[in-house]
């Protein structure tokens, strides 16, 4: 990455207490930019920012459930009022829940909609909104999934959120392109993050098995294809889907997944 690419510009990245949101905001900070950095759990986001505060970078953890939109708007303000502006949102924060479409419960329903759905949904309006008033464009980024394009055994709900992230993508150009604010999705294959490795402690053999590749991405493979969508180089992306799969959309094989109660047949 080129030094200092994102230099004296401003980035909130949720959900980025571990994984690929603390990659994506690490790598900001090493290209120049300053990151509210927010998760869920705020002693993880503390740490994650303090990580990078200890390697040099300009980073704020804020804890908060970007499920509540006014989590969400203060997100935004405490971007501006940290660091006096707001060129950049990545909207990572994202609930999976894996489970058996008879059993699946409506608690559980709302919740990952309400998580992965109207927490971007939201974050993305803010941020629309404060970058619009400063007149000189921005960046928007969804975190989508493979799973928005292929179906995957017992993510129902999860891949329907991820499909209609990338068509809020789609939709969002006409209200967002004339104000010079593109708005673009990421949609990852199989990845090694702390959560995934909690659902399936044999997550990396199994994925790397089916993956063309031969293994699964780690957090800094989705990053990378993040902060291209972010940087001036993108300026003429916009309403688009970058998948980063390994080749695993091409052929799409299931791993077993053992893991995941079902009814009893």
């Amino acid at each position: 990455m080129a030094e200092n690419r994102f230099a004296d510009q401003v980035a909130v990245v949720t959900g980025a207490g571990v994984g690929i949101g603390c990659e994506v905001a690490r790598q900001l900070t090493l290209g120049g930019a300053s990151v509210l950095l927010n998760d869920l759990d705020e002693s993880l986001a503390q740490q994650a920012a303090l990580s990078i505060q200890n390697a040099g970078g300009h980073c704020q953890g804020v804890g908060g459930d970007t499920a509540d939109v006014e989590i969400v708007r203060g997100l935004v303000k405490q971007a501006v009022d940290y660091f006096g502006r707001l060129d950049m949102v990545v909207a990572n924060a994202g609930l999976t829940l894996w489970a058996d479409f008879f059993e699946y419960q409506p608690e559980n329903f709302d919740r990952i909609l309400n998580v992965n759905l109207r927490g971007s949904y939201f974050l993305a309006q803010a941020a629309a909104r404060q970058m619009r008033q400063q007149g000189q464009g921005g960046r928007i980024v969804f975190m989508s999934s493979v799973t928005g394009h292929q179906a995957v055994q017992y993510l129902s709900a999860y891949a329907m959120t991820k499909a209609a992230l990338e068509m809020l993508a789609r939709n969002l150009v006409i209200e967002l392109s004339p104000y010079q604010i593109t708005v673009n999705c990421v949609a990852p294959g199989a990845t090694v993050t702390p959560r995934n490795l909690a659902d399936d402690p044999n997550y990396e053999v199994v994925w790397g098995r089916v993956t063309p590749t031969g293994r699964p991405a780690l957090p800094e493979d989705i990053a990378q294809a993040v902060l291209f969508l972010l940087s001036p180089q993108a300026g003429q992306i916009t309403g688009q889907t970058l998948v980063v799969d390994g080749g695993w959309s091409a052929t799409s094989p299931t791993p077993a997944l053992d893991f995941v109660p079902t009814q009893d047949k």
